[in-house]
């Protein structure tokens, strides 16, 4: 008798299958990519290639119609231009006193708007944010002839009043406060509506609470409502620095940057390099320094304003 062997026919052990990640990984494809393309291609053109092509063009200067290489001087020539000074430290004042005041009556507004004992609150939010609505060479020009000093509906009403007629776009010091109180009338109510939409969001527990606490309205206001509008306040901070710091329609059509330069901003400025002495590449390197310019403020701001950790 022979010995028994061993069965061979036993089934192959199953090779060890992939991962179902693996199985199922999604392919790439190009659809969404072409969506995107037409908004990129945009964007290449009309906002990256001028970008670059300014810097370039700051690097020149135009002497006899010509383009000329000069390196960095237009940068240099910044430094020593009176009037550049002059348009700077205008805006400068501007962005100090108008801002602060702008942004202190557009909270004390939101506060306001906000309140339950306002009767028909939607009419006055829309009532206080139609200037907004109102274009910039429009309401310009309105105040233009609202404040003029011989024919102006602001002086006929001073005259009825007994006060004498005010220089108001004449005047170096009532020209930069007619300014103020333009920008503070188109720009109020906007801001204003940004810190109601942000106070909206602060939970009536908080000032509830305070109340509990013995907490009046003006300890409310510090504590809970300043506190809350924090992010609102750091946005509109930020919005009206940079509008500031680019200001041109309203000094161009109240004052073409006059009487004596008192009105004189950087983007009147700019404009008057560029458009009026033809001097682009002077132009250019003017906008390059606002815009290193408008970084570090923004910078700062969402240092001082910004969410502590």
């Amino acid at each position: 008798m022979t010995a028994a062997t061993p069965r061979t026919d036993r089934p192959a052990a199953a090779a060890p299958s992939r991962p179902a990640a693996a199985r199922q990984r999604p392919r790439r494809r190009p659809a969404p990519y072409l969506f995107v393309l037409p908004a990129l291609l945009l964007f290449a053109v009309f906002k990256l290639y001028p970008i670059g092509s300014s810097f370039v063009l700051s690097l020149h200067r135009t002497v006899g119609g010509t383009e000329t290489f000069v390196g960095a001087d237009n940068y240099t020539r910044l430094l020593h231009d009176p009037l550049f000074w002059t348009a700077l430290d205008n805006t400068a004042v501007i962005l100090a006193v108008q801002v602060p005041v702008m942004l202190a009556l557009a909270t004390g507004l939101a506060v306001a708007l906000n309140s339950r004992l306002l009767h028909g609150r939607s009419v006055f939010r829309l009532g206080f944010f139609l200037p907004m609505v109102t274009g910039l060479v429009a309401y310009g020009i309105a105040f233009s002839v609202l404040l003029n000093k011989d024919y102006g509906l602001v002086n006929w009403l001073l005259a009825r009043v007994g006060a004498g007629p005010v220089p108001w776009l004449t005047d170096p010091l009532w020209a930069k406060i007619s300014l103020g109180l333009a920008l503070t009338w188109h720009y109020t109510g906007y801001n204003a509506v940004i810190l109601l939409a942000r106070l909206q969001s602060v939970p009536t527990e908080l000032y509830d609470a305070a109340a509990v606490d013995g907490a009046g309205a003006w300890k409310s206001f510090v504590h809970v409502t300043l506190p809350g509008l924090r992010p609102a306040l750091l946005l509109t901070a930020v919005l009206s620095t940079i509008g500031t710091l680019q200001l041109f329609d309203e000094p161009y059509i109240l004052t073409g940057g006059g009487p004596d330069n008192a009105t004189l901003t950087i983007g009147v400025y700019l404009y008057q390099n560029a458009f009026t002495y033809f001097d682009f590449g002077y132009a250019s390197a003017i906008a390059y320094a606002l815009a290193v310019l408008i970084g570090i403020l923004g910078l700062i701001q969402f240092r001082v304003l910004g969410e502590k950790e």
